[in-house]
This record gives C-alpha cells, structure tokens and sequence, in this order.
C-alpha cells in the first residue's frame, strides 16, 4: 500500500480493538515484543509516551485530530539536520525513509521494508508499525469514522499533499498545512542552526559563475511559452549550484539552508545571513540591487516575502513540486503558478571535464578506489585475528578516505554489516548492534566520499572464510546483473526503468529479487543520491555524460546480504548501423571478491567484461598505489585483478605511460591533501 493509501486506512479504521502489528516471531533481544507480559523493550527503544501526550495535547488546542510527521525538512531533502529529525524524535525510529500518524488514541508509522526490523529495535510500544505492500484491502472497506475532522500535516511536498488529501476527501476529512510546527513547540532541546560560514567554491572547482547560471536561467524563462515572472528554488542543491555556494548543514551533503527567488530583473537568497561572510556579500555583490546583484534576506522571511511579491500585478511564478513544501505552494494560486520540474538542474548531468582537466591520476573516483583498497587489504589480515568489527571498519575507510586530496568527509553514513546484519539493506553499525568481523561470515561495505571535484558511491561484499554454494551462486547472479547493465547498449533518451531489469534477470531466473531501486544519480560535491537520474519511473532519460549507480543485491534474511555498486557514467556507444547509442562506463575502480564469484555461470561477453574491467583498474590503480607508497595494496591489487579468461596471459596496462611521465608531480599529487 502507498504512503497515501494507509494514511486514509488510518483515519478510516475503526479505532476500537485494533492489536499492533508485530514485526517477525518475537524472542530476539534486540528487537521489542509489545505482545509480552509486561512488554519486551531492547535497550535501542526510545520512551515515548510524555513526548505523545504533550503532541496530543497541542493537537486539540488546534483542532487537529490527526497530524503527520514527515521524515524529512522544509526542502524535501532526503538527508536533513539533527534539528529536523522530528520524525526521529517523537518516534525513536531513525530511518531515512517514513511517516508517522499520531491521533488521540493510536501513534503509527509507515515504512518499507528496508526498515522494519530496524524499527522494531528503536520504537517502544506506543507506536504501531503498517509494512508498505504488505496490505491489499482497500482501505475504504475497513470501517467508518467520524467526518469533518481536521488532518494537520507540514513539510509535505506539494504532490503528497494532493495525494492526501484526494484519499481523505471521501471521508470528508480536511487535510490542511500547519505553519507553527507542533513538535517543534514541545521539543525543548531542539538542536540549534550550525554556527558554521557559508563558503563558495574554489575558482579552479568551478565551470561556469553563478552569474552564467543566472542568464541561463532567465533565457529559460524567456522561452517558456507560459512567461513566468519568478522561478522559486526549493531544493537546497539547486540554490547550492545556483550560486557555486556549499554549506555544513546537512549531514554528508554539503548544502545550507536556503530559498532563492529569482526575476527576470532582481535575485533574493533566503539565508541565515548572519553566516554570509563579507568576501561572500562582495561575492554575491550583495550591497546593490541591479539584475545581477543577490539581495540577501533572513531564511524565515521567504513566506511573507513571497506572498508580498505575489501582490504585484502580472506575477506568474514557475515552481518545482517535488522539493517545495505545501506552505509555500499553497500561497501560489493557479493564477500565479506555473507547474512543473524547472529545467534549472543540469547539474546533475555534470560534464566529464570536471573530472578529465585535472591529471589523470588526480580523478576523486581513483583517489576514493585507494581508501577502499586500504580497508579490503587490511581486513583480509585482520580479521582472521578477531580484531575487527563492523564499527571499527567504518571508522577506518573513514579515516583512509580523510588522507586523500580534497576529501570533505564521507557522502552518508557508512554500511559496514556483517552476516545477518548485512540482510538490512541499509544497516548501519552501532555500539549495540555492531558485530566482530568474522572469516565465517559474508561481509558487506557501502560507503562513499565526498571532495572538492567528485562525489563516489561503491558498494562490496567479500567472504573471508569458505563460502556456501548459494552464497556463491546468489553473489554471482548480482554480479550478472550488474554487468548486463554496465555493458548494454541503449538509444540515447531510453529510460531506467526501460533497463532495470537486466539487473534483476540473474536473480529472477531462479526465484530471487531484490527490494530497492537498481541505481541513483550521483552528484559533483553534491549529494550522492541525485534526482532525476537513475532507473526509477519518476527518472529523466539517459543523456551523454550522467553519472549514476548500478547496485543491483540480494539479501536472505538473518543470514547475509550482498550488494554490488558501482558509479557508472553513460558515454557513446560503437554499433554496427545505429547512430546516437550510448553505453555505461564504469568508473568505480575496485574489484570483486574473486572467492565469490562461479565464472562457470557467467557468459563469454560477461567474463570478457569483467577482465576488460580487471585491465582498466591496473591502468588506472598502479600509478596511484605506487605514487602513494602503497605498495601491499597494490600487490594485493594485482592478485584481485588476475585475468579470468586467459590463464598465464600477461595483462596489459595501457594508458599509464602519460601518467608515469612526471612521477615526482604525481607522487606530490596524492600525498597533498
């Protein structure tokens, strides 16, 4: 059932002798069992029941008999600030995806599957848990309750307010925005907004200034048919790249927050402007009001100040739906709206220039291959020792990646699970939960970086020890998938979604799947999940030049999980009558795990493949380990890069000479930060 589909299932329930939903057959330590005499809470559960009533009782004070709570901020943003997890502090629940409905007699919250023993560790039994898809009633057969009641909802983009509010209208229930926001009135030690400076970025980082971005747009406004008169910018990535501007206010995305309003004539930046700078007012040439000079206003202005701007004569205001809240969309009329994605996000279609002008051997995806290398070199000694766990695993390639040149921290919150944890598609280690590192275990890393001129995303699952028949068939079936992906050739303008499959044919020939998405864009020292590229049905077709993932996995609950995630870019493919074709090339350069993969199930174009792959991470690696010093990792490189299909053929390091040709920059290269 969609997130819209079980609210109205909520609100139409009856009320009266509903059980909880339980989670799994209980008797595990780490997760709650609220049907137990008393109730089992892990040590992981948050108490929940003074923050539920003090909601409760700001609920009646506003006529509200249902509020939800979103798991995200004003921005729709997919990571938020510590001050924005309401989500996570009324419920416990710290997962990146959900949405709460608490009423008077019943709190619930909405997850996937990725999630729902995650929740089981986190949430007390004050709250119920609805498994998404698992319901196939309709919801409106599931009983009556009362009419013309109030629903209360903030920070919902504009698409889910309508979706909520069509489902809830049979029932005759309003569904309306709430400008004062109920948790954040009881939530006394809400985090506050990071002191931090905003900060440009540096010329040499930067294609084109934010004064060619601002033209563009206008000439964008000036070839719409419908003329708008303002473009209004949600998305804090969009005014990030808008104005070459980068902030520490989220977590591992480096954006800030922020609104832009932009005329044909006039440009007005909603920030904490106690943080611009004075370089960045002169950068911004903030001290005047001509068409290229950024006027600055405080952050919480931007609703009054839009519905001032609305009350001028002939305004026609283009907006996004996806990233802008119902507040603010609901002040635009159908008058003054004009709908739809602007095309101000090319972005996320950033050029390969960004990456080649540098040397060669300078490419972050490259630099980022070296700390991963580190950390598999490392735990393929370690671990047989004991002296691993998934806690210390992250903290290290961490810490391999903070050593790199231009590395701004990682790009979300490291995966490092091991055995049953490893089944939790997206598990992240805790003191509570973290388990040792073991050679009898699959084990499985996803982690990425940012820096200055690249985001990555890569994803490995390795085995230590011996692993089982299936364990080898299933991570050689991922393996299929991910290749078939990476070397399809497509017509320029295909879909994902048109190619996903191929990710999932392997698994599917034998009763196998996957439950999360195939792939996601990923930016520039932007964030690494970016829409709208990727092989969902909401993503825009390939074009040259797209840098997405390719994680194609299979996960067997309590046991293991395997992942296997590349960043791949879409380049021009070679056809034989065709023109405008394009391909995939991977640009993640670390190899898999040789123990897990059965080459008797792959084809020849797959092995061939995969060994043309091998050859392109000894070109590109060799350099950079032996520039670094790193000369085990680089051994250990080589033996994990071994041809497959022609046993004692030497393999050839093409592309290096131009490389080598300056050994002393080069080795300056990778040991300056």
């Amino acid at each position: 059932m969609t997130v819209s589909g079980w609210i109205v299932a909520l609100f139409l329930v009856t009320l009266t002798g509903v059980e909880q939903v339980l989670l799994s057959e209980w008797g595990s330590e780490t997760e709650r069992n609220c049907s137990a005499v008393p109730p089992f809470l892990p040590p992981t559960a948050v108490n929940t029941s003074l923050r539920l009533q003090e909601l409760r009782a700001d609920m009646t004070a506003h006529n509200i008999t249902a509020y939800i709570i979103p798991g995200t901020d004003a921005h729709m943003s997919e990571y938020i600030a510590a001050r924005d997890a309401r989500l996570a502090w009324m419920s416990g629940f710290t997962g990146s995806a959900g949405t709460a409905v608490v009423t008077q007699d019943r709190a619930v919250l909405w997850t996937d599957s990725r999630y729902w023993v995650q929740a089981a560790r986190q949430m007390d039994c004050n709250w119920e848990m609805e498994r998404d898809g698992y319901d196939e009633h309709d919801p409106v057969t599931k009983g009556n309750t009362t009419s013309n009641s109030n629903t209360g909802s903030l920070f919902v983009n504009t698409d889910t307010f309508a979706a909520y509010s069509a489902s809830l209208s049979p029932a005759k229930r309003i569904l309306k925005s709430v400008l004062d926001n109920l948790v954040d009135k009881i939530w006394t030690e809400r985090p506050p907004v990071r002191a931090d400076n905003l900060t440009r970025l540096p010329d040499s980082f930067i294609g084109r200034t934010w004064q060619m971005k601002v033209e563009q747009i206008r000439g964008q406004m000036l070839e719409n048919i419908y003329q708008p008169s303002a473009l209004l910018l949600s998305a804090l990535d969009e005014t990030a790249w808008l104005f070459n501007m980068r902030g520490n206010d989220i977590p591992f995305n480096p954006f800030f927050f922020s609104y832009t309003l932009l005329t044909l004539d006039q440009i007005w930046l909603f920030v904490h402007t106690e943080r611009v700078t004075p370089e960045l007012q002169e950068y911004l040439k903030a001290s005047c009001n001509a068409s290229l000079c950024v006027q600055l206003l405080d952050y919480n202005l931007v609703h009054a100040h839009l519905q001032m701007y609305l009350e001028g004569a002939d305004v026609r205001v283009w907006v996004g739906t996806k990233y802008t809240n119902q507040a603010l969309y609901e002040l635009l009329t159908p008058e003054v709206r004009l709908d739809g994605t602007p095309q101000t996000r090319p972005f996320l279609v950033f050029s390969r220039d960004s990456h080649n002008r540098l040397l060669c051997n300078s490419d972050p995806k490259i630099r980022d291959a070296v700390a991963v290398m580190q950390l598999l070199h490392r735990l393929e000694s370690s671990v047989p020792e004991g002296s691993e766990t998934e806690v210390t695993a992250a903290k290290f390639v961490d810490e391999y990646r903070s050593m790199q040149r231009y590395s701004r921290g990682p790009s979300f919150e490291t995966i490092s699970a091991s055995g049953p944890n490893a089944a939790l598609a997206h598990y992240s280690p805790s003191k509570e939960t973290a388990r040792k590192l073991s050679v009898d275990e699959m084990y499985l890393l996803d982690s990425g970086g940012q820096y200055l001129d690249g985001t990555t995303d890569i994803t490995r699952t390795v085995h230590w020890g011996t692993p089982t028949a299936f364990q080898k068939e299933a991570f050689t079936r991922v393996l299929m998938g991910n290749i078939e992906i990476s070397r399809t050739k497509f017509p320029t303008w295909s879909r994902g979604v048109n190619i996903e499959m191929l990710g999932r044919r392997a698994l599917w020939e034998v009763g196998l799947n996957y439950g999360h998405g195939t792939g996601h864009g990923v930016g520039n020292y932007f964030g690494v999940h970016e829409w709208p590229v990727g092989f969902q049905s909401d993503n825009i077709p390939f074009l040259e030049g797209m840098f997405t993932s390719i994680e194609p996995g299979y996960y067997k609950e309590n046991e293991f999980g395997i992942r296997i995630e590349d960043v791949a870019v879409t380049v021009p493919a070679q056809t034989t009558y065709g023109s405008s074709y394009l391909t995939f090339e991977t640009v993640s350069l670390v190899p898999y795990d040789r123990k897990l993969i059965n080459t008797s199930m792959l084809s020849p174009e797959q092995l061939q493949w995969l060994n043309t792959y091998y050859q392109t991470i000894r070109a590109k690696m060799g350099p950079a380990l032996m520039g670094q010093g790193l000369t085990e990792v680089h051994d250990w490189m080589i033996k994990n890069t071994e041809p497959f299909l022609t046993a004692g053929a030497p393999v050839l390091l093409t592309s290096v000479d131009a490389c080598l040709q300056n050994f002393t920059l080069l080795k300056r290269d990778w040991n300056v930060k």
